[in-house]
């Protein structure tokens, strides 16, 4: 099934693609791969998600943050793209997550990130990933997710 006819089945409605919040783009082709910049959990009003993954009590509150991320990422991916089914698939991403310093479930936070792109995209979704801890992000937010795709062109 195409990502864009399972993207309606799911019933999910995809935000405006977000712009960059400083000096940067918000991806860079390089012949047929597609390097994402960080995503973060952006709301609809344009505000920021925020705060810091401190136990394992946070997990479910981080995993819903790296899945807005993954949503705001979708759409830049299809305003690049003009559709979400020009991905042949995923090749890497980098989770960072906001922590205290013994925090140890980093995984487990990014699964909302991955488990989005998992239903949307399936196999075409499998990465190779590293989830890693920063004492902080930019605006406060809980994570910030970047990627590499290859696509069709």
């Amino acid at each position: 099934m195409s990502a864009e006819r399972k993207l309606l089945e799911l019933g999910i409605v995809l935000p405006p693609a977000p712009k960059p919040s400083a000096n940067y783009i918000p991806y860079r082709f390089a012949g047929d791969l597609m390097f994402l910049s960080g995503h973060a959990p952006r709301q609809l009003d344009g505000t920021y998600v925020s705060g810091k993954i401190r136990s394992e009590d946070d997990v479910e509150f981080g995993y819903s943050a790296a899945r807005l991320a993954g949503l705001n990422m979708l759409s830049t991916i299809r305003q690049a793209l003009h559709s979400l089914d020009a991905v042949e698939h995923f090749v890497k991403v980098l989770g960072m997550v906001n922590t205290s310093d013994d925090f140890r479930h980093h995984p487990a936070v990014m699964n909302g990130f991955s488990d989005l792109f998992t239903s949307v995209f399936g196999e075409a979704s499998k990465h190779a990933r590293s989830a890693v801890g920063m004492s902080s992000l930019p605006h406060g937010i809980p994570v910030e997710v970047e990627a590499i795709l290859k696509v069709r062109r």
